[in-house]
């Protein structure tokens, strides 16, 4: 008998951490993998990215993981709703007018030939979201901006792959 509650007990935990991790993975945090090269060098094809679900507002500088046409893509946000954005003939960003400096950025940022016209004026809930490496990464330079409901979450965490 003794044995047989122990038994039960064990499957009651075993039942409740499963239910914990769904509610973890499944609602507040999300999982994914960096598919490809387009936020290098900070985040490089196959690190895991853990990402926070729940927050609904974002800022400029946010890494965040978002959904286009069913694929999942990784890239920072550079511009909120009401914001004006523009790319410039020197392949600068700018913001409401203003070149933006980003000293962490390695890349130049060019507009794609076959992507949107500028100047974008971005709509309430709406984000302008450009990937690090910007030449020829997919972001709002190819797609427009994204909504806000296409945004996954904010990532929180890298898990870098190193020699797997």
């Amino acid at each position: 008998m003794k044995e047989k509650r122990e038994i039960i007990l064990f499957f009651t935990r075993l039942l409740m951490l499963a239910v914990m991790l769904a509610v973890l993975f499944g609602v507040i945090f999300g999982m994914t993998s960096a598919k490809n090269q387009d936020m290098s060098p900070k985040i490089c094809a196959g690190d895991l990215l853990l990402y926070y679900r729940l927050e609904r507002k974002y800022s400029d500088r946010d890494v965040v993981v978002f959904q286009k046409e069913g694929t999942l893509y990784t890239g920072r946000v550079v511009a909120r709703e009401k914001d004006k954005v523009e790319i410039t003939d020197k392949n600068e960003l700018k913001i409401n007018g203003s070149i933006v400096n980003e000293s962490d950025i390695f890349y130049k940022t060019p507009a794609y030939v076959d992507g949107i016209s500028y100047p974008v004026k971005v709509k309430k809930d709406q984000y302008f979201i450009l990937c690090d490496f910007r030449e020829g990464a997919k972001d709002s330079r190819y797609f427009g901006a994204v909504n806000a409901k296409d945004i996954k979450g904010r990532v929180i965490t890298v898990l870098r792959r190193s020699n797997l």
